[in-house]
């Protein structure tokens, strides 16, 4: 093993009267790819922050390596107001900065994918000031770097820009996450700072499949322990009951034997008892085959068009996930679909007293200045959600909250209680159709099972935005997913529109060699006859051919998929369930076929670049 770069022991800290832990052993080594989890409250951020220097323990010892350079990304970013990009990157590196500086400079711009380096920062969106924010840490050169929940503001894009450059990292790194498919991906060890470990811990080496694995392992041992123990101080309890005869040494020490045996048990139920979230959507049950009808909608703003000729048909049953870059329309869409947007063209029809639930990421529903217990109660302390009466302190613990905190103000709610609190005011409303955006933001990993088990038993239709890759996997019946070009496309899952992403991307960079090298008029008719020749060695005749009518073979495949989706959300054929059936068959046959051949496409390629 690699020599420690941070080595934290008996560590404990407390606000007021709790500990947020206490006596935690905390170890981190050279080369380390670490993902922290835990329950919100488990106190993640404050532990970044020790190992940040920012705040300080409590007790206990913490040792850094000499000399050791960490940089930090917190979960909100904050930038001198009317500085560029370029300005808040080039103060990053500082007063000393030599001539080279300016290169990195430049090129740590292109490598985060900034179209506008003089763009002023504090008008960027959150994904592109996280991009920022993590971009001003890299500039500096840390051997550690510390970043505390970078997923929940990037979006899909932006999720995937950042485990591709941790990949590449030459650096140590510790990052706080609740997206399980980027756990998986960027990290080698999982932390799990949790109350229900021994020492408030649990450490795997290994990716969050890994970690799952051994906690499942774990659980087990606990339950037949306490399985044990449960036994063994029922039979002492039952030797105290009748009594001892005399009270012997050996007698009183059995007799205290058998009271810290009943602690010890009380106090492992107590620490592995799982507070569960409890999320149940109220559903109308409306027997409508047609919950929403959109036909061939569009929209665009000045000169760029959003999207166009969107068209499907939104049934009970049915999970649409929307996904897109940034700015591709997915927060208009969804206005549209809710009917407070007015498309430029089409027309988007509601079953008759369409019942509407919306989450908004941007959380403007909470009522900030009230206290919790009014913001789920008005006017009384019951509660009315699902068809019952609950009091408002039961209903509360439900989502995780304590008693205390309901004379707490909404405002001064942490994001994850502000995310189930807003799910809460949802849960009190019967609907047909549940319109989520980005609703995990915030999450913990028990909330977000919770949601997705929710999600998948709600009887009614389903409209998510998420950056939560595992969600979406999950949750989503289908997926459509805009280009931000005005294009679209409906698919299987996430991961059929990040290869024809791929494909396209692919289709548009050969498009762009091709055109350039056609342009250069300063290269000889020998040359280009040479380059020719070589690419004409490296592939047989037939493969030339099929390279030579790739480009028409894709496009006459994306024809054919784009008329087989218009068939499937034909009302004719979506009412009828056989055809639909048969329709739903060409629509992955066709979008099949355009797979293999972005693959084929990638094969060639390949082999011209050897």
């Amino acid at each position: 093993m690699s020599a420690p770069i941070i080595n934290c022991q008996a560590i404990t800290k407390t606000f007021g009267l709790v500990p947020v832990f206490k006596d935690m052993e905390f170890t981190i080594h050279d080369g380390d790819r670490i993902g922290i989890i835990g329950p919100n409250g488990a106190g993640k951020s404050t532990l970044l922050k020790i190992l940040a220097g920012i705040d300080a323990a409590d007790s206990g010892i913490i040792s850094n390596r000499r000399g050791l350079s960490t940089g930090y990304v917190a979960q909100h970013d904050e930038f001198p107001a009317g500085k560029s990009v370029r300005d808040v990157l080039t103060a990053a590196v500082g007063i000393d900065r030599r001539a080279s500086d300016l290169g990195r400079i430049e090129s740590m711009i292109g490598r985060a994918g900034f179209q506008d380096a003089d763009a002023e920062a504090t008008k960027l969106s959150g994904g592109w000031k996280k991009r920022l924010a993590i971009c001003v840490q890299l500039i500096r050169e840390p051997e550690l770097l510390l970043l505390d929940e970078p997923t929940n503001h990037l979006d899909l894009d932006g999720i995937d820009w950042l485990e591709e450059l941790l990949a590449q990292a030459n650096f140590t790194y510790a990052v706080i996450s609740h997206d399980r498919y980027f756990l998986e991906n960027a990290c080698t060890t999982i932390v799990d700072i949790n109350r229900l470990y021994p020492g408030g811990n649990f450490i795997v080496k290994g990716g969050y499949g890994e970690y799952m694995r051994r906690k499942a392992e774990f659980m087990e041992g606990q339950a037949s322990q306490i399985a044990s123990m449960a036994n063994k101080v029922r039979m002492e309890t039952e030797w105290l009951n009748r009594g001892a005869q005399a009270r012997s040494t050996k007698q009183q020490a059995r007799i205290k034997s058998a009271t810290a045996l009943k602690e010890d048990l009380e106090s492992t139920q107590n620490r592995t008892r799982r507070q569960k979230v409890e999320f149940e959507f109220s559903a109308s049950h409306r027997k409508t085959k047609k919950l929403i009808e959109v036909k061939d909608v569009g929209k665009a703003y000045s000169d760029r068009t959003l999207f166009s000729n969107v068209s499907f048909l939104l049934g009970p049953g049915m999970r649409l996930g929307l996904v897109g870059p940034n700015g591709s329309g997915k927060s208009t869409l969804l206005k549209i679909l809710q009917k407070n947007v007015t498309p430029d063209t089409g027309t988007v029809d509601h079953a008759d007293q369409l019942k509407v639930v919306y989450y908004d990421q941007h959380r403007e529903d909470l009522p900030e200045q009230q206290t919790l217990k009014r913001a789920l109660a008005e006017d009384s302390d019951f509660v009315n959600a699902q068809g019952r009466s609950i009091h408002v302190t039961t209903y509360a613990k439900s989502f995780g909250f304590d008693t205390k905190q309901l004379e707490t103000v909404v405002n001064k709610l942490s994001g994850g209680e502000r995310a189930r609190l807003l799910i809460a005011r949802m849960l009190q409303r019967p609907a047909d159709v549940l319109i989520l955006d980005e609703p995990t933001n915030d999450l913990d990993i028990d909330s977000l099972e919770t949601l997705e088990e929710s999600l998948l038993s709600f009887p009614g239709a389903v409209i998510l935005v998420t950056h939560d890759r595992y969600l979406m996997d999950r949750v989503s019946t289908g997926v459509l997913g805009l280009d931000g070009s005005g294009d679209h496309g409906f698919f299987a899952d996430y991961s059929q529109y990040v290869k024809y992403q791929c494909g396209r991307e692919l289709l548009r960079t050969s498009k762009i060699n091709s055109s350039s090298g056609s342009t250069q008029k300063s290269e000889s008719l020998d040359n280009q006859t040479k380059r020719t020749s070589n690419k004409t060695k490296k592939l047989s005749y037939m493969e030339q051919r099929e390279w030579d009518a790739m480009e028409t073979n894709i496009m006459n495949a994306e024809d054919a998929l784009a008329l087989a989706q218009t068939k499937a959300q034909d009302p004719a054929i979506s009412s009828n369930s056989v055809k639909l059936q048969e329709a739903c068959r060409a629509v992955e046959l066709a979008q099949s076929t355009i797979d293999q051949l972005y693959i084929r496409w990638a094969e060639l390629e390949a082999k011209l670049k050897d």
